[in-house]
C-alpha cells in the first residue's frame, strides 16, 4: 500500500515506513503530523485517485528531526561592470517517517 501526498508544496509518493525529507513545518521533534492532503491511494492493487483530494484518507507522519540542508552558492556578475555579488543559502528541512496511511 502507498499514497502520494502533498506538503510543503511538493508531492512524495510514501510507503508506512518511508523516511522522507520534506519541507520545515512547525512541528516539534517527536510529534506527529496528519496530512490530509492525499492525492492518491493504492491498496491491494487497487487504485483510487482523489478530485483532487481522497476523502478521508490521510497520512500520520512522526517528526524525527529538522536539519538544514547543504549551503548552496548564489553567485551573480555582470561581465565588464566590475559587478560581483557572492551570497549563500542553507534550505530547513524536516526529517519524518511514514508511520500509517488511512484509507
Amino acid at each position: 500500500m502507498y499514497a502520494v501526498i502533498e506538503t510543503g508544496g511538493k508531492q512524495y509518493k510514501v510507503q508506512e515506513g518511508d523516511v522522507l525529507n520534506v519541507e520545515k513545518l512547525s512541528a516539534d521533534e517527536g510529534e506527529t503530523v496528519e496530512v490530509e492532503k492525499v492525492l492518491a491511494v493504492v491498496k491491494d492493487g487497487e487504485m483510487v485517485v482523489g478530485r483532487p483530494l481522497v476523502e478521508g484518507a490521510k497520512a500520520v507522519l512522526k517528526v524525527l528531526e529538522h536539519k538544514k540542508d547543504k549551503k548552496i552558492i548564489i553567485f551573480k556578475y555582470k561581465a565588464k561592470k566590475k559587478y560581483r555579488k557572492t551570497q549563500g543559502h542553507r534550505q530547513p528541512y524536516t526529517q519524518v517517517v511514514v508511520e500509517k496511511i488511512e484509507a
